[in-house]
Order: structure tokens, then C-alpha cells, then sequence
């Protein structure tokens, strides 16, 4: 199969990656489901509808805010503006989902905590999407650098790069195993598996961006890296309970 990979159904190419985008948004949202109707959910389902759109409008301004700011536009043009309204990334869309759903709480006066049962149907989404991103190759913006590594693969430039969206997908996976490992041999309070979801996954993406040709630094680190040292600031006080708990 060539990468970037575009078939063409009927005489029309078909854009793969935005078909397993909206995919994943669909599965997502009925694993939730499911998961829902298998839990016992202490929230009322008016305020857990209040929530979801929290963070959805969270997800989307920060997945835009955060996608302009990773490659910030300087000239205005028709051009640009296309581009601004269609960039996006799942990083600041789960930061700014994060703020949405703790906005929308405060509102309806929610005092439980809701994350958890997101989760799942959160990494499942997030798989499916990065699919898509590396049959895309170079014409999505999550390739790797160029590397002389055994992994190097030609995303469509004809260099060998680091497949970072691969690199992703297995990370999901062992992440995926790992948490249900701690769901089911833990006692965690409502709220702390989404923290450590967070965590880790915020972690990993820190460290995978310095494979990735990023052109847009801030004390030496990119957007996406400064988000991630945000986030685990945002949970510094869950660390510093879990740190001393296990001392």
C-alpha cells in the first residue's frame, strides 16, 4: 500500500482520514454509551447531557485555539483563513474538553466527578483517528522526523521518517491494558482513572514531539510540549497526593 493513501471510489478521491475521523467520533460515542448503560452513573442524565456539551464546545475552541498556536499564521489571506478554521489537535481538543466539562459543572452546580467512564471510549476514538493520520503520510501533520533508525518508513517524500502516528498506536494499545489493569485492581475515586489517563497520555505526547519536525518553539519547547507541562501542573495536586500516599 502506497502512503499517502487516497482511493479513489466511483473517480473520486476519497479523503480516508476525515472517514475514520467522523468513525471514530461515532464508535466513541456509542462505547460510551454502552459503558453507561452498564454503570451505575451517580450523575442525572440532564446534567450528564449539560456535561457532554461542556466538553464538546471545550474540545472544539481548544482544538483550534491549540492547532493555530502550533503553527501560528502570520500573513492574512484567503488562503490562511482556510486553514486556521480547519486546523485542529486532539491535544488541545482534550485540555479544552477538560475545561469545558468543569465550566459546565459549575454551572449546573455538579459536585461528582464524570471523567471516568470517557476514558475508554476517549483512547478507542483517539486510535481510530491516528489511523487515518498515517495513511495520510505527509500530508497530515504528525510525521516523524527523518531517521537512519530500522523504523524509518517513506511517508510519501521519499525519506525514511519516524512513524509517530504508529509509534501512537501502540502506545494506545499497552495504554488501553494498563488502565483496565488499574480499574480492575485498584481502588481509585470516581474521577482519578481519567487523571491518570491524562497523565499518561499527555506524557507520552511530551516526549513523542521531539520526533516530530516541529517549527514553533517556546523555551525551547513546542505548543503541544508546553500544553502537556500544563496539564500535569493542572493535576499537580493529584500527584503530589498519589507520591505521598505511596511513600
Amino acid at each position: 500500500m502506497k502512503i499517502p493513501f487516497e482511493p479513489v471510489v466511483f473517480g473520486y478521491a476519497i479523503n480516508i482520514h476525515l472517514i475514520l475521523e467522523y468513525l471514530a467520533f461515532f464508535i466513541a460515542f456509542r462505547y460510551y454509551v454502552v459503558l453507561r448503560r452498564r454503570s451505575k452513573d451517580a450523575i442525572s442524565n440532564n446534567n450528564r447531557l449539560s456535561i457532554i456539551l461542556g466538553a464538546a464546545l471545550g474540545a472544539l475552541f481548544g482544538s483550534r485555539l491549540i492547532g493555530v498556536l502550533e503553527n501560528p499564521i502570520i500573513e492574512f489571506s484567503q488562503q490562511n483563513i482556510i486553514q486556521l478554521l480547519n486546523t485542529k489537535t486532539i491535544m488541545g481538543g482534550l485540555f479544552g474538553g477538560l475545561l469545558g466539562v468543569e465550566l459546565a459543572k459549575k454551572i449546573i452546580g455538579e459536585q461528582q466527578s464524570s471523567g471516568d467512564l470517557f476514558v475508554f471510549p476517549i483512547i478507542a476514538g483517539i486510535f481510530i483517528g491516528r489511523i487515518g493520520c498515517f495513511l495520510l503520510g505527509i500530508n497530515e501533520f504528525t510525521y516523524g522526523e527523518v531517521t537512519s533508525s530500522v523504523f524509518g518508513m517513506d511517508l510519501g517524500d521519499g525519506l525514511l521518517r519516524h512513524p509517530t502516528s504508529l509509534y501512537e498506536l501502540v502506545f494506545l494499545v499497552i495504554l488501553f491494558f494498563i488502565l483496565k489493569w488499574i480499574q480492575n485492581n485498584s481502588v481509585l475515586k470516581n474521577g482519578e482513572l481519567f487523571k491518570i489517563f491524562m497523565l499518561l497520555y499527555f506524557g507520552f505526547r511530551f516526549f513523542i514531539e521531539f520526533l516530530k519536525p516541529n517549527v514553533f518553539y517556546v523555551f525551547g519547547l513546542s505548543t503541544i510540549q508546553l500544553l502537556c507541562v500544563i496539564c500535569w501542573l493542572y493535576y499537580s495536586k493529584f500527584i503530589l497526593q498519589k507520591t505521598v500516599n505511596a511513600s
